[in-house]
């Protein structure tokens, strides 16, 4: 599932060519969203929040899509051959100079503004870690939620995943983070001291930064994708096990670095 680094370089690519610009025409795969609604509309922004991707236009419309596993955004010069077939797009939208094309997501919506602050994906969502007005404030309600009674009990690796605490994480930079804050995945929320968790957050901002800034000389990934090959850090075989959630993950980690159980 594309985190929220992907959708924020998403939106960042898609915002040149969209932005300011007057909708000539637009369909969607059926059943879906009344998109002709949008034609004829300038688009005022697109942005990312969380792993959501909004497209909101002058006449007060607002568009959502969430590319879950397999869903992405392609942008197109009119004309130019598409690199998925057709039957794959959800949703397209043409302006002067641009088609953007949004193939296989599962969520595509057209909802009114003012309904935002109501809408049951959007308005649960934690302090998205990549907003750059994010501060002491924004981490310290991160904190607030991740203390919530319902997730006390969690491990703080299924709880790193959590949209309604913090949102933008995923399954890579999750394990990435708690690896390096040599954190065992399978402590719970509980047994975390504020201190801890506040490290957390901070490196996971970091680590999404980061890539959605596409900085160079990143270093390769430290335990993500890595079962069985060695700790970059200490040598030991790098563990995996299936994370239990609705979306199958599965988390990784140095089990000497991160105090795990052998």
């Amino acid at each position: 599932m594309p985190e929220g680094d992907t959708l924020f370089r998403t939106a960042a690519g898609l915002r040149p060519y969209l932005v300011g610009r007057r909708v000539t025409a637009a369909r969607a795969r059926r059943p879906g969203p009344q998109v002709e609604r949008i034609v004829g509309t300038t688009i005022e922004a697109v942005d990312s929040q969380g792993k959501n991707l909004l497209i909101r236009f002058d006449n007060g419309l607002e568009l959502r899509t969430h590319l879950r596993m397999n869903g992405s955004w392609h942008r197109y010069r009119p004309g130019e051959r598409w690199r998925r077939p057709e039957a794959r797009a959800r949703l397209v939208i043409e302006v002067p100079g641009a088609v953007a094309v949004c193939f296989d997501a599962p969520v595509v919506e057209l909802f009114d503004l003012r309904a935002e602050a109501l809408h049951p994906a959007l308005a649960g969502l934690g302090p998205d870690l990549l907003d750059p007005a994010f501060d002491g404030d924004a981490a310290d309600e991160v904190i607030r939620r991740l203390r919530d009674p319902s997730r006390s009990a969690m491990t703080i690796s299924a709880a790193l995943l959590d949209q309604r605490a913090l949102a933008g994480i995923g399954n890579i930079w999750r394990n990435e983070t708690l690896f390096v804050e040599r954190t065992d995945p399978l402590a719970t929320v509980a047994s975390l001291d504020d201190a801890h968790l506040r490290r957390l957050v901070a490196t996971a901002r970091r680590l999404l930064v980061e890539s959605a800034a596409g900085a160079p000389g990143r270093s390769p990934m430290t335990v993500y994708g890595r079962s069985g090959r060695p700790c970059r850090r200490c040598g030991t075989l790098i563990r995996s096990a299936p994370l239990p959630t609705e979306i199958p993950r599965t988390t990784y980690w140095c089990p000497r670095c991160q105090r795990g159980k052998a």
